[in-house]
């Protein structure tokens, strides 16, 4: 798969550890936690799958909104990610989607293990309501947060920097800086080690 820096070569042990349907399932609050959040049709899996080198770490489907609880991925002993439920996906029941509302906002204020956030977006697409929520609580929380423009690939590459200067306007008007969005694709893997590196600054800044 896709050429890993050897200083972040733990990235491909990951294992899967469990899926928590609620905050009090997931593991003891120690050590150090970085999340992914997206809509469910963003790609989210897949770029997890493409930051691990490994093709079926998460699972990926057809069918948007698979991911009901929070998969717990282990680096090694002291890091983990926290793989969230998809957001934005109106088939998935009401109870499912009320459960999801509280459950981020409890772990993103309450979670001290938790170093940071990626949001995977879908880099064709202007951010939703739901994503600009999450960045402009990241902002006000000052929690570092990466937004990753994934399906870069489908665009040109002057349509993929007409995108991203476009969302790089709107993380300024949320208090962010323009630096916190970059493109991705998990498919051709543009932009992946440097998304792995910005994962491995929020790690080692908390060891």
């Amino acid at each position: 798969m896709n050429s890993v820096s050897p200083q972040y070569g733990y990235f491909r042990r990951a294992r899967f550890v469990m899926s928590a349907p609620n905050l009090t399932d997931l593991p003891t609050d120690r050590g150090i936690e970085i999340a992914v959040a997206g809509r469910s049709n963003a790609g989210k899996s897949s770029v997890l799958n493409a930051l691990c080198d490994q093709r079926a770490l998460a699972r990926t489907s057809r069918t948007p909104g698979r991911t009901q609880h929070i998969v717990v991925f282990d680096l090694d002993a002291d890091r983990r990610l926290l793989d969230l439920p998809g957001f934005g996906y109106a088939q998935v029941g009401r109870a499912v989607r009320e459960q999801w509302a509280q459950t981020l906002p409890d772990l993103l204020q309450f979670r001290r293990t938790l170093a940071g956030l990626v949001i995977v977006a879908d880099a064709r697409a202007p951010l939703k309501a739901e994503e600009r929520g999450l960045l402009s609580w990241c902002s006000g929380a000052a929690l570092p947060v990466r937004l990753a423009l994934n399906k870069c690939d489908k665009l040109t590459r002057q349509e993929g920097l007409q995108a991203l200067r476009s969302v790089q306007q709107s993380l300024v008007t949320l208090g962010l800086k323009a630096t916190d969005a970059m493109l991705v694709s998990a498919a051709s893997k543009q932009g992946i080690d440097e998304l792995r590196g910005w994962l491995h600054a929020g790690f080692t800044a908390r060891t």
